[in-house]
């Protein structure tokens, strides 16, 4: 199945999950706890704050080579926006995923690379107690380059 069909589908319309394909065609669907919930909302905010000159979005569907990929939260800037629009397989700038218990490190590895692939510029994990690691093509940084005023840990 193509994202183009999933997103047409009334059945698949308001499903509380979050969904993406793999690379065979098949839907993934993956349930949210609340504090994943108010991690995204929490990150958005700060990034709105960090880097008021962009946008942020939930749950930005990315066209990968292993299926359509949906990272939790997402920047990017202004500069950006119409390419984004115009282009399903153009990843934001920033691109952050909200773990949970479900998730693997062998997961996330993926994700970062498909990212970075599409042309991210750098990878966001938040672990379930709020703390934040921060990657970019060149591996784990200490913060965000982009956004160096970022808090390392939500509260």
């Amino acid at each position: 199945m193509h994202w183009s069909e999933v997103i047409l589908d009334p059945a698949l319309k308001d499903l509380p999950y979050k969904i993406e394909t793999n690379e065979f065609g098949q839907i993934v669907m993956s349930p949210h706890k609340r504090r994943h919930a108010i991690w995204q909302g929490e990150i958005e905010w700060q990034l709105r704050r960090v880097l008021p000159t962009g946008r942020t979005a939930p749950e930005f569907a990315i066209d990968t080579q292993a299926g359509t990929k949906t990272p939790d939260v997402v920047w990017y800037s202004r500069d950006r926006e119409s390419a984004l629009l115009a282009d399903q397989a153009l990843a934001p700038e920033i691109c952050v995923e909200v773990l949970s218990g479900s998730n693997s490190m062998r997961e996330m590895e993926v994700k970062r690379a498909l990212y970075f692939d599409a042309g991210a510029r750098e990878v966001w994990l938040c672990s379930e107690t709020g703390t934040l690691r921060f990657f970019t093509a060149d591996g784990e940084q200490r913060c965000s380059e982009l956004a160096p005023d970022f808090p390392q840990k939500l509260t």
